[in-house]
């Protein structure tokens, strides 16, 4: 299976947030150009340290407005934050701005701090999201709302078959299967830092595998940390990069990566870092990469700066995508 590539952010550039936003949608065109398949965006409200843009739908406006080709995506909209119909229309807005290229990735994780400040203090988020996914779901379809007979406006149509779920267990990859949704990795699994990424994700894999309808085309997207670099920017890099990779450990595996060398932080946070050769020779031990239709790559926690993003997105479609096989749309690489 050769992998689709998409270009994923999460918003994190050390500047205000109108440059955060800008380069944001320079980076989407930036991997159009160099012939990523998708371009996806994350949602965070209020903690703007782990995601600096609290509604997906303005960006994902401008950026189809400004792009030609590339699918563009949520990764994701939490869903027990939101109104499932308010979420229904503005993907359909966008999915018509577009021309039908949105995906639409959902996730049921929400914070307790953050579901009160939404009015929904006390409730179970898992619980909101079933709910919530239901009527999403029928939205897009184009049923009727309730007893009021109303139906969503503008309907677009196929939508509804190109919504993602977010997960980090099996119970949610057979939910993903069982709705012939497409499934979402992370790039970090929870859990035992002696636990591999692909042995805590196979089993994922296989349960979502066995829980899709035979006529359902399986839908797999993994997200990945990759940043490619010439040699030259090694070294800075790295030492910017090393605080945020220790937070990444602290928060994801709970323990310190102060005694870590470089080399032991990056592989405990499963971050691919380095020249094209480097990250090739990495890459190749990545078994949920080979078993994925789509790949997304993101810069955090490394994240170079904007400069060195738009490089490396440049190195992973010249230099490293043609070695593995990984699939790049036909559009034509603008500038190297």
């Amino acid at each position: 299976m050769a992998p689709r590539i998409g270009f994923f952010t999460r918003l994190l550039e050390n500047d205000t947030a109108a440059n955060r936003y800008r380069f944001a949608l320079e980076q989407m065109r930036h991997a159009e150009a160099c012939g990523f398949t998708t371009a996806w965006i994350a949602q965070h409200h209020f903690d703007a340290d782990e995601g600096g843009l609290p509604s997906p739908w303005p960006m994902l406006g401008a950026a189809a407005a400004t792009t030609d080709s590339i699918r563009l995506g949520t990764a994701v909209v939490t869903l027990p934050h939101e109104s499932a119909l308010r979420t229904a229309e503005d993907a359909s807005v966008v999915d018509q701005l577009s021309g039908g290229r949105l995906e639409l990735g959902v996730a049921p994780g929400a914070s307790p701090e953050t579901l009160a400040a939404f009015g929904y203090g006390g409730e179970n988020p898992r619980e909101l999201f079933a709910a919530k996914f239901d009527v999403l779901r029928s939205a897009l379809r184009g049923e009727p709302i309730d007893d009021t007979g109303l139906t969503l406006q503008p309907l677009s149509e196929g939508l509804e078959s190109r919504i993602w779920q977010a997960t980090f267990s099996s119970n949610g990859a057979a939910r993903a299967g069982s709705a012939g949704d497409g499934l979402m990795l992370s790039r970090v699994q929870p859990g035992s830092p002696e636990i591999s990424i692909n042995e805590a994700q196979n089993p994922i894999v296989d349960t979502y595998l066995e829980s899709l309808p035979e006529s359902d085309a399986a839908r797999i997207l993994t997200s990945r940390t990759l940043v490619v670099i010439d040699e030259e920017n090694r070294e800075s890099v790295t030492a910017a990069a090393r605080p945020r990779l220790e937070e990444l450990a602290a928060r994801t595996y709970k323990i310190s990566g102060e005694s870590l060398t470089d080399q032991e932080l990056f592989r405990l946070t499963n971050s691919y870092f380095g020249t094209p050769e480097q990250v090739l020779e990495q890459l190749s031990g990545d078994e949920i990469i080979a078993r994925s239709t789509d790949v997304s790559f993101q810069v955090h926690s490394i994240d170079p700066g904007h400069e060195l993003t738009l490089r490396s997105l440049e190195l992973i479609a010249t230099e490293v995508a043609p070695q593995l096989g990984w699939a790049l749309s036909d559009k034509v690489l603008q500038k190297v």
